[in-house]
C-alpha cells in the first residue's frame, strides 16, 4: 500500500516518511504539491498526506486535484495554522481527516492506521457486494448434482478427488451438455479453496472487448458506457477458483493476455495502469478439440500446456447409458417436487431413453424430461409421447413393417389416435395435447378414420 507525503519542511517530511516505512507502508515524498499531483496521475496511492499551507499549490488545491484524478484515494490534511473553517472545507472536499501540528509519530501512525483499516473494510465490502451480485446470477441459473454409478463416472469421481487436493490448472473436455461445469464445481468444493469464491465466465458468449473487461475489469471512463470502476472475474475469484467455460472459442489476441495472467498471476484493468496480483486456481472447459486447433495454428501451444496440466475427458451420455435411469429419476424427482406431482416413466419409456443417441447429452435429457412432465396429463408418462419427441420407433410400431408404406402409415396413425384417446380417457382436448396437435385437427382425424364413436366425451 503506497502513501504519498507532501510537506515543504524537509525534516518533517523525511521524518513522517521514515516513521510510516517502519510500519510497512511504501512511501513517496514531495516538497511541493504540483509534482505530487503529476506523480499521482500515473500511480495509485491509497493515501495522500499533505500540508495545508505551502507555496504554489496549497493543501486544499491538492485535495481537489487528487479527488478529481483518483476519487478512491484518501487525503489526510496537516497544518499548524488550521482553523475550524479550514477543517470543515477540507471535509466537504472529501478529506479523510485533519491533523493539527505538532503531533507525535505515534499520533500520525494511529491516524494513518485508522484510515487504512477503513479502506480495507470498504474494499472488502465492495468485493463482497460484487461477489454477491455475481453469485445471485449464478444461483438463479442453478445446476443439478452429479449423478451416475457407471464405470466411466466412477473414474471421473476418482479423478475429481485426486485433482481437488492440488492447485494445478485443470482442462475439462467433453461434448456440450456432459456436465463440465458440474465437474469444475465439484473440484472447487473438494479443494482447500472451497471457502473462497467459485467464479464462472462463458468465454464463447462474449466478444474480445467484453471478455477482456469481464475477465480483468475496467476503470471508470475506460470506454463509452464505463460509468464506474468494475472488478473483473480474476479479482472476484482471488483466493478461490475461476472457471473459464468454452475456452476454445477465445481469439488469439485474448490467448496472449490470458497467458500472461497464468504465468505471472497479475494483470491491469482495462483503462488502468495499476498492476494487480491475484491468487486464483484456473479450471477451463471446452467442447472443441484443442489439439486439432493447436495443429491448425488457431490455439497457442504454450497456453494449451498451461491450461492442461491435469486433463479430464468427460464421457458422453451414449458412453454411460447405464446412468440414464438414475438421471431420469433424478430429474423427475426435481420436477415432481417443483409442481407437486408424482409422475413416472415405465420400462418401455426407459428403454427408449436408453437407446436414444443423445447428441445434446445430459442437458438434452433434462430438457426432455421437463417437457414430458409438463405436457403429459397422466402420472405415467406414456412411451408413445417419449417416442414422438425422440422420433424413434416403439413397441406399438412393430407389426406394421410388413405392410406397404401407405397402409402402414394409415394403420399407425389410427393406432396413435386410439392410444391417445385411451390415455386421455376419451377427453379430446387432452388427447390432442398428448399428440401435440390442435383439437380441431383431432376432430378432423377422428372423422377421417371413422373414430368419432370411439372418442367418448
Amino acid at each position: 500500500m503506497e502513501i504519498i507525503i507532501i510537506e515543504d519542511n524537509d525534516t518533517m517530511r523525511l521524518g513522517m516518511s521514515e516513521s510510516l516505512r517502519r510500519e510497512g507502508y511504501d512511501t513517496a515524498d514531495f516538497a511541493e504539491g504540483a509534482a505530487a499531483v503529476e506523480y499521482i496521475k500515473t500511480h495509485h496511492p491509497a493515501l495522500v498526506i499533505t500540508d495545508l499551507r505551502m507555496e504554489g499549490m496549497n493543501g486544499l488545491q491538492v485535495l481537489e486535484k487528487v479527488k478529481s484524478i483518483r476519487p478512491q484515494t484518501e487525503v489526510l490534511l496537516i497544518s499548524a495554522y488550521g482553523t475550524v473553517q479550514d477543517a470543515v472545507k477540507a471535509m466537504r472536499l472529501g478529506a479523510a481527516d485533519f491533523l493539527t501540528k505538532p503531533f507525535s509519530p505515534e499520533e500520525l501512525r494511529l491516524r494513518v492506521r485508522q484510515i487504512v483499516e477503513r479502506l480495507e473494510k470498504e474494499k472488502l465490502i465492495d468485493r463482497l457486494r460484487a461477489e454477491n451480485e455475481y453469485l445471485a446470477e449464478e444461483t438463479a441459473q442453478g445446476y443439478a448434482e452429479m449423478v451416475g454409478s457407471s464405470p466411466a463416472m466412477q473414474e471421473i469421481f476418482t479423478l475429481i478427488r485426486q485433482v481437488a487436493r492440488e492447485d494445478s490448472a485443470v482442462l475439462i473436455e467433453g461434448e456440450s451438455g456432459t456436465g463440465k461445469e458440474l465437474v469444475a464445481r465439484a473440484i472447487h468444493r473438494n479443494s482447500p479453496r472451497s471457502g473462497g469464491p467459485f467464479i464462472k465466465v462463458n468465454c464463447g458468449a462474449l466478444n474480445d472487448n467484453l471478455l477482456e473487461s469481464e475477465l480483468f475489469g475496467h476503470e471508470k471512463g475506460a470506454f463509452t458506457g464505463a460509468l464506474r470502476q468494475k472488478k473483473g472475474r480474476f479479482e472476484l475469484a482471488d483466493g478461490g477458483t475461476l472457471f473459464l467455460d468454452e475456452i476454445g472459442d477465445i481469439s488469439q489476441a485474448m490467448q496472449v493476455k490470458l497467458l500472461r495472467v497464468l504465468q505471472d498471476q497479475e494483470f491491469e484493468r482495462v483503462g488502468g495502469e495499476q498492476t494487480l496480483k491475484v491468487d486464483v486456481r484456473l479450471v477451463a472447459a471446452t467442447n472443441r478439440d484443442l489439439k486439432a486447433l493447436l495443429n491448425r495454428g488457431i490455439f497457442r501451444e504454450d497456453l494449451y500446456y498451461r491450461l492442461s496440466v491435469i486433463p479430464i475427458r468427460l464421457p458422453s451420455l451414449r458412453q454411460r447409458r447405464d446412468d440414464i435411469p438414475a438421471l431420469v429419476r433424478h430429474f423427475l424427482k426435481r420436477f415432481n417436487q417443483k409442481r407437486g406431482q408424482e409422475k413416472h416413466i415405465d420400462d418401455e419409456g426407459m428403454r427408449l431413453l436408453q437407446e436414444y443417441s443423445w447428441p445434446g447429452n445430459i442437458r438434452e435429457l433434462e430438457n426432455l424430461i421437463e417437457r414430458l412432465h409438463i405436457i403429459s396429463d397422466s402420472d405415467d408418462i406414456p412411451a408413445v409421447l417419449i417416442a414422438r419427441f425422440l422420433n424413434t420407433p416403439t413397441e406399438i410400431t412393430r407389426g406394421f413393417e410388413s405392410l406397404p408404406l401407405e397402409e402402414a402409415l394409415y394403420a399407425f396413425e389410427r393406432h396413435l389416435l386410439l392410444q391417445a384417446l385411451k390415455e386421455a380417457d376419451g377427453v379430446k382436448n387432452r388427447a390432442a395435447k398428448i399428440l401435440g396437435i390442435r383439437t380441431s385437427t383431432l376432430y378432423y382425424k377422428l372423422e377421417k378414420f371413422g373414430l368419432r364413436e370411439n372418442a367418448g366425451a
